[in-house]
């Protein structure tokens, strides 16, 4: 079941969306204030929000930009006000789609079904990595080639994430080393060497083909083949 976050001022409407929506099957918590609605996102996992602009202490608009610092879930703007500078507004501090009051059942479900699917689709192709016959999980933090797979820590996983994404490049030592150590200063650029070493053993033991995968380039650093 899906949970959706109701966020207004106006018990009453709150009351009406949730009736709109609960016997399509989502679960609804309902907060009046912008605070209380970032307070509970800390708690809960919410799937999408529908967000009204106009509240009191903190608008629609400053309680989305505060959500865009930490979350990337779906947001509806939900306002009386159906001016064109009020869309554009919404949309810029990250909303990602915008309803006008007063509005019947049929138009709010269909937004929330349509913006659900489109972020879950989102997520789907986020989680993997896919270069020619190789994915990387990025949920397992796993690599598969055709039925052969491979656990990864994460200091493997984030040097194959690199690598993958862009194929053709050469990244120089510095460059993983900054991937992923994230610029710790006290590690030495021969551990990048030491980690593709043991990286492509364990490739190797798990049965990927090793005529591909990562190729040193003498004098500056590895790129995938």
């Amino acid at each position: 079941m899906k949970t959706i976050l109701l966020v207004d001022d106006e018990q009453r409407m709150l009351d009406l969306i949730e009736l709109f929506l609960a016997p399509a099957g989502f679960r609804c918590l309902k907060k009046t204030n912008g605070q209380d609605a970032i307070s509970i996102m800390q708690k809960e996992s919410i799937h999408l929000i529908i967000l009204d602009v106009m509240m009191p202490d903190m608008d629609g608009w400053e309680t989305c930009r505060k959500i865009r610092e930490f979350s990337n879930v779906p947001i509806i703007m939900l306002t009386a006000r159906a001016e064109k500078s009020d869309l554009v507004k919404g949309l810029n501090t990250g909303a990602d789609d915008y309803i006008t009051k007063p509005f019947d059942e049929g138009e709010l479900i269909a937004r929330v079904n349509a913006l659900l699917r489109r972020s879950g689709d989102e997520q789907i192709q986020s989680n993997k990595l896919v270069y020619e016959d190789f994915e990387l999980n990025k949920e397992t933090f796993s690599l598969h080639y055709h039925h052969y797979a491979v656990q990864l820590t994460l200091k493997e996983f984030l040097i194959i994430e690199a690598l993958l994404s862009r194929p053709q490049k050469t990244f120089t030592r510095e460059e993983l080393l900054n991937i992923a150590w994230e610029f710790d200063a006290f590690i030495d650029m021969r551990t990048v060497d030491s980690h593709i070493r043991n990286l492509r053993e364990k490739l190797r033991k798990a049965g990927f083909p090793m005529n591909k995968l990562i190729k040193t380039v003498w004098g500056i650093g590895y790129k995938w083949t």
